[in-house]
């Protein structure tokens, strides 16, 4: 699998801004990657404070390096980036050696920061 990588610093980031990007990715992110052809799998990652992540992950490296060549065209006027007030500080292609599914399953849709 295929993956790519693309962080936001959250240091000096507005005020209130992890619920604004929980918020964002449940009401639109969320439902728009849903459909993008290629894609096996999205995360979005956080902690708080410190970074922003989305991790993609693609069936084929040809699906990922389309999105990436688009990805980073556009990544500076994102909506993340303009809620972030900045530019990814890293996007970062990186190869998913495996996927391990436990008995709990795995579920798609909002964490447990969206209560």
């Amino acid at each position: 699998m295929y993956g790519l990588a693309a962080r936001w610093s959250l240091t000096g980031a507005p005020e209130g801004i992890e619920q604004r990007l929980r918020d964002y990715v449940v009401s639109e992110s969320l439902a728009r990657f849903s459909q993008l052809d290629g894609l096996s799998f999205k995360t979005w990652r956080m902690v708080a404070g410190d970074w922003f992540e989305g991790t993609y992950v693609f069936a084929t490296a040809a699906a990922r390096d389309a999105f990436q060549a688009s990805f980073t065209t556009a990544a500076p006027t994102a909506p993340v980036s303009v809620m972030i007030g900045s530019a990814p500080t890293e996007i970062t292609r990186v190869e998913v050696v495996a996927v391990a599914e436990g008995p709990a399953g795995f579920a798609s849709g909002p964490g447990p920061g969206t209560d």
